[in-house]
Formats: C-alpha cells, structure tokens, sequence
C-alpha cells in the first residue's frame, strides 16, 4: 500500500487518568483528537475507545505510534511475572546488597524496598570474566541444564541472566541465555548485556530482574493491540514510545520492554522541543499536568537531557535502571489528586489519585474525596458543561459539598466560604509543583528564571500561571490542544537507539584510537538497527563521550563530533564543568568513562506548521462567568473565550479564561496573552 493511500498517522498516550489520540490526516493537513478515560481493567480497551471516540480509519492508517504507562506501572506495583535470576556465582545477593548505603539516614524507621527477585529464587552459575575483559572460566553446559531443570520447576515466568563483568565481555551471558531458553520454552528469557553495556554490578543486574518481570506482560499487551488494531483494519507499522525519545520496533520492545519506563512523558517534551525551536525560544521548563501526576522536564537548545541510572519509585527506596531515560521529575499533583486531613489537621494534596475510576468527586462516577479539579470547579476556573468537549458533565454542587465537609470542616475552616478552602487546595499543590521545577532546574545548576513555562496536559494551562508566578518566570507558552499534547508530540517522534559502552582509560592521545574504534562499532551497531526499522530511512548519528576528573565518582556526557585531539576534549570537558558548577582545575587528570552513540532514522510525520486546530466541538460558550480570584479580592467577573475562535495576533489583559477541547488556560489579573502564529498562547505574566 502506498502513503497516498494511507494518509494517517495516529499517536496514542495512555495515561493515569486519560488516554489521548491525535491523528494527522497526510492528505487534507488536518488533525484529529480525542480523550477517553483510561481502563484499568485492560488498557487496550481505553485504545481503542479513543479510536473510536476520534473516529480514527485505521485502514488509512500509515503509522501507529504509542506510549503507555504499563512498564512503570507494573514496576511501581511489583505486579509483574514471577521471574528467577541466574548470576555469577559468589554474587547471588547482589541485588539484596544493592550499594550497602543508607539513602534516608534521619529516618530511623527507614527500610528498603525488597529485591526485586526473593532469594528462593535467585541461583548461581560457576563462571569467570576478569574486570579487564578476560573469560577466566566459562559456565559448564550441564551445569546449566540442571539449572533449567530446577527453573522450571518453581512455576516462574522469566529468567534474568546478570553475570559478573559481562559487560567487558558478554560470552558467558550469551551462552547462559541462549541456553536457557533452548532448555525453558515458553519462558521469558532476558540477558543484561542486551540491554545495556554499561558497568555497576548492582545496577545492570537490577535493570535485567526489571526487564524480566515486565516482559511477559508486555508481550501479552503488545499481541492484545496488534491484535485489536488489526481487527480494526489495522495493516501497518506498529511502533511503541521508548523512553530516550524514540520510537521502537515492536520486536525490539519485546526484547527490551524496560526501554518504555517513561514512554508516556517523553512525547510531550518532543513536543516542547520542537516548538521552542519553532518559535525561536529554546529554552523551556516543559510542565505537564495531566490528572494523576505533575511531571516537568527541561529543555535546552530544543533538546531534553537523558539520565542513567534511573530511579524507579525514587531515590530513597526505589531502584536503579541502566538506560537512556528521559531527565523528568514527577510528582503525584494532578488534577485527580486527592485532598486529604490528617490527625493533626494538616491539609495534603496527593498523591493519592482518584484516577479515571471514580475519579473526581464532580465527575459523577461514585468518587466522594474531592480532588484538584473539585477545587478548580468550585472556584470557576473550569466550566461545568464544557469538559471533554461537554461530553462529560461536571457537578459543581457535588465538587463544593465534599471540599466543605471533607475539608474544610476537618480543618477547622467549617465557618468560612468553601472557595477559601479550594484556592489553599490549589496553593497547596503549587508548593508541589513548583518543588519539582526547582529540583530539575536549581538542583541541576539552572535558574528557572532563564526559562519560558510551556504548560500543557489536561491540567498544566490552569496552574501555568500560577506557577509561574512563584518562580518569577516571565513567560508561559500554552501550545495548541495541551489536553492531547503528548500525544501530539509523539507523532512527531523518531526512531532512536541509544549505544553505551564503558571504557575506563585515561585522556591521552595514545588511548583516542581505541576510543575511535569503539566510536566506529558503536555507529554501525546503531545504524544498522534503526534502518532496519524505518526501512528506507537513512540512519544520522550523534556522538558523545562520558568523562569525568580522575577520582571522582561522577561524570558527564559531553557531546562531539569527531574525536580530534585529546587537549580538544579536555577543553569541551573543562568549558562544561565550568558552565555546571562555575570552576575547573587545568592540572587535575581527567579519565575517559565510556562512549556513547545516538542513532535516528525519520519516521513519517507531520510538519509542525501543519499542525491545525481542530474544530471548536462547543458551541454557545458563556461569555464570562465569576471566577474566584483571591488575590485579587475575590469573584470577579471573567470574560470565557474559546480558543478556537481566536485569530493569531489576538490580544487580551487578564483575567480572561480560555476554554477547548481537554483543557482550559487561566491568564490571571495583571497578566497578558498574545495568540501567535503556530496557535501557541503566550502569556506575559505581570508585576
């Protein structure tokens, strides 16, 4: 079949309250969205609701690209498949040892999260790899055929295979796997050194334990939507959102489903980037605040940064995973969040969600704890009978009696009008917010001021100002349909593999062949690999190598283009760690810690200034309503607008709100907006 034939390109999110869908239609340059409620009980449902919902041909469909929450939701709920773990022998407690520190040291009731994998079912193979690269003893095939008879009869799922220093030299892993899985059909069999061959024991070994718990269901949900997008029409490429930015192949999935563990947020940080090329602002705090969560990301020269090791449930009590992940701080402050009073009458926001079932107490759908967009209801800054385009009604009465009672009344402001209430609920969860955007610009040696608020998600245009405000940010852009945009930003993703490889050596001209060696294999690996999944793409490749001052435990990735001379990289290496933290010493040693390779192949996708607005789905809108402005003293009146029949180059002072399809965006009093040419809002925010 031919492109012309099948003109779309979908892209589908699935969220922890939403799944959302933009479609472009090649041929007519029109986009389609739609939001459904995401389905717990099978996610493929709330796919395919969204399809349908958009009124998605799927027939016509070119490419299906599609970001889902299954990996790190499985992993934050241990619910994955039960899954064993061969290592080398002597380290069978590598994952229970993790780094021996205590990440929490002031709490005394402290404790770890448990192994991934129990001790019962973690088993040892006598092989050797020297730290240097050499096999000093490789495993006994016998050896692992009891192995595999013992596997296989403790009822497990999937087998992990993590050996000592594979990754200087994986052919004892390789030989353990691929025996493994001769031995143990029908089981799920992963090796470390697949996914990353990058060194730390403990962190290689718990990316693979993670690989394995997830992989059988991810495979079983990635057959469901093959399956169900082909009952659909469905006869072309599948691609799932990986978490460095790409897309992956659904084969490559399989082998390395941990490579979506951020698969959902990633789209709207592509599509952060691409507009702030766009628009000629590339530097951006990309906030996304959909209805369970509030994630932030910054974006720099267009471009999001990637971090390894990745910490799955946070620092203090989660655990590490090996691979290019998208840099992104996530707090539980969505709109679903829930408001609750402790013993002490505290209020807290989160996080704790109401999700998609029941979700909000306005929703209708059986939720009695009111939640973030209760308050925003309460305090009209979201329309009752606009959400979702009106097709889901919302109950403002319902919204202000549960903030009263469940509340207010708790905190001892029973006496007081319930609007006070929600606004100490919305502050509350700002001082949330705005903690997660210091933690990824201050902590990370920026100043948010330096920075424009993109905001976006079905939540980000109501708190966009607010937020910006408390961080004394001067600009916040609202790009078009921020209800869908990660889903609109994954359409615009392409296909991607990241190659890492440790080499530990110091910076001299005698070590920059070796290193150009590496360079060269790594190009081939990964070009090989993203051609082979965009067929007919040419692969384009971007280097990086990883250094850091000898003796130190940190290091950081510096970009190149050639490896010309060892002063040239030295000099790359001091101007960066000046730029971070404002000194470098000349006379230090500095020592190469590995290589790292970027390969990109095109995917078919829209140009963004062929992205539209999609057609105004409500008509009749209220020409202004109170809106509750504390600050500001009180209710004023607020001319509503929507957004669609705003022309570029519209104008407005604040308070104005502006209404569409999925999300709703506040310009507070004292602030102004500019409608620009891509349909983005900029905010001006006041004194």
């Amino acid at each position: 079949m031919t492109a012309r034939a099948m003109p779309l390109i979908v892209a589908v999110d699935t969220g922890g309250t939403f799944t959302d869908i933009a479609a472009f239609d090649m041929e007519r340059g029109e986009v389609v969205y739609a939001k459904a409620l995401t389905t717990y009980g099978d996610l493929v449902d709330g796919v395919m609701a969204c399809v349908a919902e958009a009124g998605v041909d799927l027939a016509r469909a070119l490419l299906v690209k599609h970001g889902t929450t299954l990996v790190i939701n499985t992993l934050l709920q241990r619910s994955g498949a039960r899954a064993a773990l061969v290592t080398t022998k002597g380290f069978r407690d590598t994952l229970e040892l993790a780094r021996g520190n205590r990440t929490n040291p002031f709490d005394i009731a402290f404790r770890r999260a448990p192994p991934l994998i129990p001790r019962t079912l973690r088993f040892e193979v006598d092989e050797r790899v020297h730290g240097r690269g050499e096999v000093l003893a490789e495993p006994d095939p016998e050896e692992i055929d009891r192995l595999a008879e013992a596997i296989a009869g403790l009822d497990v799922e999937a087998v992990a295979v993590s050996l000592l220093n594979a990754y200087r030299d994986d052919r004892n892993e390789r030989a353990v796997a691929e025996r493994l899985r001769r031995r143990l059909p029908g089981i799920y069999v992963t090796a470390g050194t697949e996914l990353t061959r990058e060194w730390y024991e403990y962190e290689r070994c718990c990316t693979a334990a993670a690989n394995a718990i997830v992989g059988p269901r991810m495979a079983d949900y990635a057959a469901r939507l093959e399956r169900r997008l082909a009952d659909g029409g469905f006869e072309s490429t599948l691609y799932m959102m990986g978490s460095n930015g790409g897309v992956l192949s659904v084969e490559r999935t399989l082998r390395e489903p941990i490579a979506l563990i951020e698969s959902g947020p990633v789209g709207g940080c592509i599509g952060a980037g691409a507009y702030g090329k766009a628009l000629g602002i590339p530097d951006l705090i990309a906030f996304d605040m959909g209805g369970t969560t509030a994630k932030c990301a910054v974006i720099r020269d267009g471009a999001f940064g990637l971090r390894s090791p990745y910490f799955v449930g946070g620092y203090d009590t989660g655990f590490p995973i090996r691979g290019s992940v998208v840099d992104i701080v996530e707090v539980g402050a969505g709109g679903g969040s829930i408001a609750w009073v402790d013993e002490e009458k505290r209020l807290h926001i989160g996080p704790r969600s109401a999700g998609s079932d029941p979700g909000p107490v306005a929703f209708g759908r059986g939720g009695k704890e009111p939640t973030i967009t209760d308050a925003n209801l309460v305090l009209g800054r979201i329309g009752a009978g606009v959400f979702l385009g009106g097709g889901l009604e919302l109950d403002a009465d319902a919204a202000s009696s549960a903030i009263a009672e469940r509340v207010a009344e708790a905190v001892g402001m029973g006496g007081r009008p319930v609007e006070e209430t929600a606004e100490g609920m919305l502050a509350l969860g700002a001082v949330t917010m705005t903690g997660a955007i210091r933690q990824i610009t201050v902590e990370r040696g920026y100043d948010p001021r330096d920075f424009a608020l993109f905001a976006f998600g079905g939540s980000g245009p109501l708190y966009g100002s607010l937020l910006a405000r408390e961080l004394d940010i001067r600009t916040v852009i609202v790009p078009p349909e921020p209800g869908n945009f990660s889903a609109i930003g994954m359409l615009l993703a392409d296909a991607r593999l990241d190659v890492a490889r440790t080499m530990i050596r110091d910076l001299g001209e005698e070590t920059l062949p070796e290193i150009r060696d590496a360079f060269a294999e790594a190009d081939r690996h990964g070009a090989g690999i993203v051609a082979a999944e965009v067929p007919g793409a040419a692969a384009t490749l971007a280097r990086s190598i990883e250094l850091r001052y000898r003796g130190q435990k940190h290091s950081f990735v510096i970009p190149v283009t050639e490896i010309g001379d060892a002063a040239a990289l030295r000099e790359a290496f001091e101007a960066y760690y000046r730029d971070r933290f404002g000194h470098s010493d000349s006379a230090a040693p500095v020592e190469i810690v590995g290589i790292r390779v970027s390969a990109y192949a095109q995917t078919d996708k829209p140009a963004l200034a062929r992205l539209p607005r999609a057609e105004d789905s409500v008509g009749g809108a209220a020409a202004s309503r109170p809106v509750w402005f504390g600050a500001a003293g009180g209710w004023i009146e607020t001319p509503v607008r929507r957004r669609a029949a705003l022309p570029a180059g519209f104008e407005a002072e604040g308070p104005l709100i502006v209404e569409e399809y999925g999300a709703t965006t506040v310009i507070g009093p004292g602030d102004r907006c500019i409608v620009g040419g891509l349909g983005e809002i900029r905010i001006a925010i006041g004194d």
